[in-house]
């Protein structure tokens, strides 16, 4: 029987002007890290971590992310950091610039600080990243020897990043209970290698029922830039209890249909990798034969949120059976992750769910 594993970053750390305190909780990493971020992010950010870093003595070698998390951008930063002799990195913005910036401290053999802007992913925790061609296709899940040594959280930040944004972590991390259930049930394997451990199945959990109880009233307070508890609750689920209930309890079809949905063309490109994840795990219940009543109180969760729940919603009104097909073949390739839901799983299935929570939700 396989171990079970359980990974997690070294330190956590949320709350509303957290920011502020960046320099006092990264000067024992280093004296000179490369700080990743675009350029949008950057000037939202940029005075409050470089007060907070001169504080400590700590001068930083800016890099602009190009905005897209790519093995030529990770290359390209790598040199960069190694011309400027850095010690660490520091990653602040959304999730493909943190996917980025875990990437090149790997390349540079450093410790890796990891500052969300928004909480539209999961992926600031993790020990791996989600690596696209320069255009935006999947391409692999690239794996990393430890997770991040800080992840630093203000929660006045993310509440002022648009709500749309917010949204998309919420249907992110929705999918960690949905798939962890299925990888414990199959006997899968976690991302992190190994069984599913009671301490990530409880978290995954959680991290649902949080999200059933808080988000909605969350996301009406991050449309007018509050930061409330409930605003606090989500963030951390969409972040920590996500990061660590995916990581360590296991992905399913979700994810797996969000990364065949990359292989398309057309303006489903627009979507955010949440909104995405949202109909994936529709799909994944309608393929786990959930009853109407179960299927039907998703759909209208994500539907509030403003979530897609139907093939218009995803630009794909009018998409062939043919292309669905594609869609199908791509998320049950070998090593997809829809292995931990059932090996039995066909790409005519994927296509066939597909069209049928569509149908549902119309």
């Amino acid at each position: 029987m396989a171990n079970i594993v359980f990974v997690s970053p070294n330190k956590y750390i949320q709350g509303k002007g957290a920011l502020k305190e960046l320099g006092e909780n990264v000067k024992e990493l280093g004296s000179k890290p490369l700080l990743l971020s675009d350029e949008i992010v950057w000037d939202i950010t940029k005075d409050v971590v470089s007060d907070s870093l001169s504080t400590q003595s700590i001068e930083y070698h800016f890099v602009s992310f190009n905005g897209e998390a790519s093995f030529n951008e990770v290359n390209r930063i790598v040199e960069e950091g190694k011309t400027n002799e850095v010690d660490f990195v520091i990653g602040i913005g959304g999730g493909k610039t943190l996917d980025t910036a875990k990437a090149v401290a790997d390349g540079l053999n450093t410790g890796i600080v990891i500052v969300p802007t928004t909480a539209s992913t999961d992926a600031p925790t993790s020990a791996l990243s989600v690596i696209y061609s320069d255009e935006g296709v999947f391409e692999s899940y690239k794996f990393y020897n430890k997770n991040p040594d800080l992840v630093l959280v203000d929660t006045a930040v993310v509440a002022k990043a648009p709500a749309r944004l917010f949204a998309s972590g919420i249907a992110d991390a929705m999918a960690t209970w949905v798939e962890a259930r299925a990888t414990i049930k199959s006997g899968g394997s976690a991302m992190a290698g190994g069984r599913t451990s009671i301490a990530a199945a409880s978290i995954a959990r959680a991290c649902e029922e949080t999200l059933f109880q808080y988000a909605l009233p969350a996301y009406k307070a991050v449309q007018k830039g509050l930061v409330t508890p409930q605003v606090e609750a989500v963030v951390e689920a969409n972040t920590l209890l996500s990061g660590l209930g995916f990581e360590s309890g296991g992905l399913a079809a979700a994810h797996a249909i969000h990364n065949g949905f990359t292989v398309l063309e057309g303006d489903i490109h627009h979507l955010t990798h949440g909104e995405k994840v949202a109909y994936g795990t529709l799909v994944q219940l309608m393929l786990e034969l959930h009853p109407e009543e179960e299927l039907l109180k998703y759909i209208s969760f994500y539907k509030e949120l403003g979530l897609p729940t139907t093939l218009k919603d995803l630009h794909l009104e009018g998409v062939s059976y043919e292309e669905l097909l594609r869609v199908g073949e791509a998320s049950t390739q070998a090593g997809e992750t829809m292995g931990n839901l059932s090996a039995d799983i066909s790409a005519e299935d994927v296509a066939n769910a597909i069209l049928a929570v569509d149908q549902l939700s119309s």
